[in-house]
């Protein structure tokens, strides 16, 4: 089993409610693999559009290249989990996100990473993660 993921000290949390809805359910009675998949998307996409103006994320997009997730602890229906990611160094155009899914009570249920590109809005390519877009980011 993967060790549980924490942030660095000097990572911003950024905090995200999810929601599960009766689709989230599986025939196993908890949510889904595929959900979780989504908020880690979901969740990069709030942090990005709450830290950025409609004017910056005109001119750039983010692409996740790759997820990964370690599941924990399931979530019945009715859970009202709470997400927390913070972002790694970047690498050229590319950087990690980590996401903590917690349930109620804080315990872990699921971690994730994702591997973001940032891109051109325009042309869609890569293009090396400028300096100043780190620090709302990262805190």
């Amino acid at each position: 089993m993967r060790r549980e993921l924490q942030p660095r000290d000097d990572r911003e949390v950024f905090v995200v409610p999810l929601q599960v809805t009766d689709a989230d359910i599986d025939e196993n009675g908890h949510v889904n693999n595929v959900v979780y998949v989504r908020w880690l998307q979901d969740v990069g996409t709030a942090h990005w559009t709450a830290r950025f103006d409609a004017d910056t994320r005109a001119l750039w997009s983010w692409v996740a290249s790759r997820h990964e997730v370690d599941y924990f602890r399931a979530l019945p229906p009715g859970s009202a989990p709470v997400a927390r990611t913070w972002v790694g160094d970047p690498q050229g155009a590319r950087f990690n996100r980590y996401v903590r899914i917690e349930n109620e009570a804080g315990q872990l249920c699921a971690q994730g990473v994702s591997e973001w590109v940032l891109v051109d809005a325009r042309t869609m390519r890569p293009a090396r993660i400028p300096p100043n877009m780190l620090t709302p980011l990262a805190g």
